[in-house]
C-alpha cells in the first residue's frame, strides 16, 4: 500500500484564524498597546493626546523579490519603511497594523520569517504590531500602518522650512539603491554590505525625536532619494533649497559597487531611495550633534539646486 507523505505545511492549511493565532503567538506587545490582535479594533494609551499615522503598500516583484530577499528580509523592511516615517515626524513608533495577502501554498516558516522581521524591527523602538487583516492572493502583498506618539510635542513636517536655515542629514545614503544595481546587473561577488542594505534599511529612528528636540523647522523620510524628498521640503514650505554635493562622504563601497555596473557612486547618494535616512532643516548656528552632516542651506525661490555634481535627477515616482 502506498502512501503519500506532506513534507511541509503552507499557509492554506492553517486557514485564516489559524495564520492570525500563529502570528500572534509570535508577537511580543509593547505597553502602549492596551488591546490588541483579536477583537474589532485596538486599543492603545496615547501619551500627550496625538498621534501620527502613516500608511505604505509593499508589492511581490515591484518593492521586494522572494528569490533576492528572505521573508526576514521582507518583514524588517516592511516595518522599517513605515516607523521611518512615523521617525520623520518627530515622533516616537508605538504600533504597525498589517494587512497581508498571500498565496495559498507558502510554507509556514515563510510566514514565521515574515513575523520574526516585523517582531525584530519593532521591538527595539518599543513597538510592536496590534493588529491587521489577513487576504489570499497570487503574490505576497503588505499594507502597513504605523502610529507614533507625539507625547506633547508639535509635529515636524516639510513645511516649515526657511530661508537661512541649513539643511543636514543622517543615516545612509545610496546603500539600497547600489545594492539593487548590484542584484539587477546579477554581478558574481557584489559588495555585500549594500546588498544587506538594499535588504534591510537601518533608518535612524532616535534622530527624528532628536531633530524635533533641536528645533528642525522641516523634515522627512528620504525614501524616494535625497533631492527629490528634498523637493518636497521645498516645494511645502515654499521656498528654494541648495543642495552642496561635495559635502557628502562617499564610502569606498559604494565606490567599488559603481565601478562594477559603471555608476557613477555621487548619483546613488543624491538619488537614491529606499535607505530611510532623515533630511532636515535647522534654524543656523543650531549646534548639531554627531552623526549629522550639513549638505545646504534653504534659500528665497523655489526648487532644488545641486552644487558641484551634474547627476541631481531622478528619484523614485511609481507613476513616472
Amino acid at each position: 500500500m502506498e502512501h503519500t507523505w506532506r513534507c511541509a505545511i503552507t499557509v492554506a492549511d492553517l486557514g485564516e484564524f489559524g495564520i492570525i493565532a500563529r502570528i500572534v503567538g509570535r508577537l511580543p506587545q509593547s505597553p502602549a498597546v492596551l488591546l490588541g490582535p483579536g477583537d474589532d479594533a485596538a486599543v492603545l494609551a496615547v501619551p500627550g493626546g496625538r498621534v501620527v499615522v502613516t500608511t505604505d503598500l509593499l508589492l511581490e516583484g515591484r518593492h521586494f523579490r522572494r528569490d533576492w530577499s528572505s521573508a526576514y528580509d521582507i518583514g524588517r523592511k516592511a516595518a522599517a519603511q513605515n516607523l521611518a516615517d512615523v521617525a520623520a515626524m518627530g515622533a516616537e513608533p508605538a504600533a504597525l497594523f498589517v494587512g497581508l495577502g498571500l498565496p495559498g501554498e507558502l510554507p509556514v516558516e515563510w510566514l514565521d520569517g515574515l513575523t520574526d522581521g516585523f517582531r525584530d524591527e519593532c521591538t527595539p523602538v518599543g513597538a510592536s504590531v496590534a493588529g491587521g487583516d489577513i487576504s489570499r492572493s497570487d503574490l505576497v502583498v503588505l499594507g502597513v500602518t504605523a502610529l507614533g506618539t507625539l507625547d506633547g510635542h508639535a509635529p515636524v513636517t516639510r513645511a516649515g522650512a526657511r530661508p537661512g536655515d541649513v539643511l543636514a542629514v543622517t543615516g545612509r545614503l545610496g546603500y539600497a539603491a547600489a545594492g539593487l544595481a548590484l542584484l539587477e546587473a546579477a554581478v558574481p561577488d557584489p559588495v555585500p554590505e549594500l546588498v544587506e542594505a538594499h535588504r534591510r534599511p537601518l533608518p535612524p529612528y532616535a534622530r527624528g525625536p532628536e531633530a524635533a528636540a533641536l528645533g528642525a523647522t522641516a523634515m522627512a523620510d528620504v525614501s524616494d532619494g535625497l533631492v527629490q524628498d528634498v523637493g518636497h521640503i521645498a516645494s511645502a514650505s515654499d521656498v528654494g533649497v541648495e543642495i552642496d554635493a561635495e559635502a557628502f562622504p562617499v564610502p569606498e563601497s559604494l565606490v567599488a559597487a559603481g565601478s562594477l555596473v559603471g555608476e557613477d557612486p555621487v548619483r546613488w547618494v543624491l538619488t537614491g531611495g529606499d535607505d530611510h535616512a532623515l533630511v532636515a532643516a535647522f534654524p543656523a548656528g543650531t549646534d548639531l550633534p554627531p552623526g549629522w552632516l550639513i549638505v545646504g542651506r534653504v534659500v528665497e525661490g523655489e526648487g532644488v539646486q545641486v552644487r558641484g555634481h551634474a547627476g541631481g535627477e531622478g528619484g523614485w515616482d511609481h507613476f513616472r
